[in-house]
């Protein structure tokens, strides 16, 4: 009997912030049919007055909250920058996506993205994000935490499967 897991499109995308990723995730989605995960959505607390600074969810939460996402999907996209929790996808996917895009890129995405309301609760919020997360973006290469080039390296080298990685912006 073939494997099942080969029969289904179950796809993880991940790279740097602003790398295009939720963009390049909604295309999927939409051309396959695909339920799709933002991390983003589950990764942190929200922000609220009390707590008005940016602050992680516990990574047993968050992977929950991913394998019940898993559970009653069938076929999905997940994608984000947290290598702590797409290693907890790698082995129910059928493909991965590294987006290994040019720092100078991302910065330009990150200037020209639009009002994403999921993350700030209006323009103005998250324009004044913006040079926190253009400082970010520029220290990618030069990280080593869960959202650094080398950990999303180290889940691409390791991945067995199906994967590409794009190091430009085709």
């Amino acid at each position: 009997m073939a494997d099942i897991k080969t029969h289904l499109k179950r796809v993880v995308i991940f790279g740097n912030s602003a790398a295009g990723k939720s963009s390049l995730a909604k295309v999927i989605a939409t051309q396959h049919q695909l339920a799709h995960l933002d991390l983003d959505t589950l990764a942190w607390y929200p922000i609220t007055e009390q707590s008005p600074m940016p602050q992680r969810q516990p990574i047993d939460v968050s992977v929950s909250e991913i394998n019940s996402f898993i559970e009653q999907n069938n076929q999905w996209v997940i994608e984000g920058c947290y290598s702590d929790l797409l290693v907890h996808t790698l082995e129910k996917c059928s493909e991965i996506l590294f987006l290994n895009l040019p720092i100078i890129l991302c910065i330009s995405n990150a200037k020209n993205r639009p009002w994403e309301p999921h993350k700030y609760q209006s323009k103005a919020d998250q324009d004044a994000n913006l040079p926190m997360l253009i400082d970010w973006i520029s220290q990618y290469e030069h990280r080593t935490d869960t959202f650094s080039k080398v950990a999303h390296q180290q889940l691409y080298d390791e991945f067995l499967g199906e994967k590409t990685q794009r190091v430009d912006n085709q």
